[in-house]
């Protein structure tokens, strides 16, 4: 079994953690300190976190910073930025902050330079998205391109759909939307409301073989073959992938592939040319605008120090929440409704990292690793699962998102907005004693029996922590800071945990056996279980 738990510096926070909850709540801990919102905060890249809800105190941040420390976050954070192979199960560089450099930085991966490479590719997708943008571009009949679809899966999905949502009010392009799922309801959908002379396809998947996205990559290309011609293709289908061979022999001609490579692991790649819808939707400007966001954040993770560095302090906070306060989930709760997609693309990039239950070493770890993500935006949440949050058995910990400004003119919503989310968070903390309601019940005349039956109903248990972080306002800067920061999260807690949060053997076995199962539904001997099998005949 890993060591990690047998530590001196996991042991010391283990004790502080059962020491301070039997003496205190933190609504307390602003009763004894009251600078604690102050000293409990910090800002970078643009951005604003409130933790000072959190159930903790100096001395909690200082043994979690020690703890950190004990695991070489530095000479990880090191290694992460110097490009060398901190995947080790795939011998792989996760260069992703490297999508976002600046032209004029040098990184290195293999002792190669890959910065000209990054813009090389982002001068090109910048140069086409005009083309397509301005009505340069057009389809086989000489008409301009009115509809983009991304076809993609996972991380080739996820990122550029929520990208386009949250910033869609700035969408000036063609009408994007977005198809993943295999299920074939929603590109049938989709294809009845579309001219295939004026739609053009983004065909997005690494290696040009994934499953689902080839499936409706496939189901697109017959549809559009049934009313335009095989030379067509080329109008109307581009590619973004590594695997040249495979978008030849799909008709996609080889000047419209965009490429990235193998240190782009799939839930970090919308920076990349898997974000080419989001710069059709955009444009290349605010893309960039995008880019320099999460390049901000990099900066601040890469040199702010761990009391003030907000990756560092969020991935400590879930760390000290998951292992020392037994929370087993973690709620995202953005209060902008373009922000809808987040919790879904945060997910992929918490669960898909840190979802293990080996170490790097491959041995069985003795703790938790990432829990459980969900969310929806407020107030919408507040009126469906926010009543467990408050009232239910288990303690669900909330990251609140809010934009300080709007970008709307419904000014008086926007205040009703931000009061809801700030009210929440302080509910969560302050809760309600039976004292209270008590008091409250009497004042409307209510006495007795009935009294004394309504008070539990109206007790709220309080001490459920929360973070805020605040956006100046939801803009392609802000977003981009904001997604790095929880990029950045993940990996400071895969460093902690000593788990490689860059590959995702997981995903696979599913992908192998679906082949077997599509063999038996065939009609061939092949070995399932019982139930499977039983399954497959029912369907039939």
């Amino acid at each position: 079994m890993s060591t990690l738990t047998q530590s001196r510096a996991w042991r010391a926070v283990e004790t502080h953690a059962r020491q301070l909850q039997q003496a205190s709540r933190i609504a307390g801990l602003f009763e004894q300190d009251a600078q604690r919102a102050q000293r409990f905060s910090a800002e970078g890249a643009g951005l604003y976190l409130d933790y000072s809800k959190q159930w903790l105190t100096p001395e909690s941040v200082e043994l979690l910073v020690r703890l950190a420390d004990q695991q070489g976050l530095a000479r990880w954070t090191d290694r992460l930025f110097g490009g060398e192979p901190v995947n080790s199960t795939e011998n792989r560089a996760a260069l992703h902050i490297a999508l976002r450099a600046p032209r004029t930085a040098v990184m290195f991966e293999q002792g190669r330079d890959v910065v000209p490479d990054v813009h090389g590719v982002l001068d090109r997708m910048g140069a086409f998205a005009q083309r397509v943008r301005s009505g340069e571009w057009q389809g086989h009949t000489g008409r301009a391109i009115t509809d983009v679809v991304n076809i993609g899966i996972g991380g080739s999905d996820l990122g550029p759909r929520m990208v386009c949502e949250a910033l869609k009010d700035l969408a000036d392009g063609p009408r994007m939307h977005f198809i993943a799922n295999v299920d074939g309801t929603p590109l049938a959908a989709l294809t009845r409301s579309l001219d295939p002379d004026t739609t053009l396809w983004i065909v997005t998947s690494k290696t040009f073989t994934t499953q689902e996205t080839m499936a409706n990559a496939q189901a697109a290309r017959r549809w559009f073959l049934e009313r335009g011609r095989e030379d067509g293709i080329a109008r109307h289908f581009v590619a973004v992938s590594t695997n040249r061979d495979e978008v030849g022999k799909f008709g996609i001609h080889p000047d419209n592939m965009f490429e990235f490579w193998d240190w782009v692991g799939g839930r970090y790649s919308l920076w990349s040319a898997v974000g080419l819808s989001i710069v059709v939707a955009i444009g290349a400007q605010r893309f960039g605008d995008l880019l320099a966001g999460a390049h901000a954040m990099d900066r601040h993770f890469r040199t702010a120090v761990p009391g003030q560095n907000l990756p560092v302090l969020m991935a400590l906070i879930g760390i000290w929440n998951t292992n020392f306060l037994n929370s087993a989930t973690q709620v995202i709760a953005p209060y902008a409704e373009r922000l809808c997609k987040l919790p879904a693309w945060l997910q992929q990039l918490e669960m898909e990292s840190n979802g293990k239950s080996v170490d790097r070493e491959g041995q069985p770890v003795d703790y938790r690793t990432t829990p459980a993500l969900w969310g929806d935006v407020g107030t919408n949440a507040q009126h469906a699962f926010f009543q467990m949050l408050h009232q239910g058995t288990a303690v669900h910990p909330v990251d609140f998102i809010l934009p300080a400004a709007p970008d709307h003119e419904l000014t008086d919503q926007h205040r009703m907005l931000m009061a809801n989310c700030f009210a929440q968070s302080a509910a969560l903390m302050r809760g309600k004693s039976a004292a209270e309601v008590r008091a409250e019940l009497v004042a409307r005349g209510m006495d007795g029996a009935e009294l004394e039956a309504a008070v539990p109903h109206r007790v709220f248990a309080g001490n459920r922590p929360s973070s805020t972080i605040l956006l100046p306002r939801l803009d392609p800067r802000s977003l981009g800071a904001l997604l790095a920061l929880y990029e950045h999260r993940a990996f400071v807690q895969s460093v902690v945990w000593n788990i490689n949060p860059f590959d995702q053997w997981g995903v696979e076995l599913g992908k192998q056996l679906a082949q077997s199962v599509l063999q038996a539904m065939d009609g061939q001997a092949v070995m399932l279980d019982g139930s499977t099998r039983q399954l497959i005949d029912r369907t039939r």
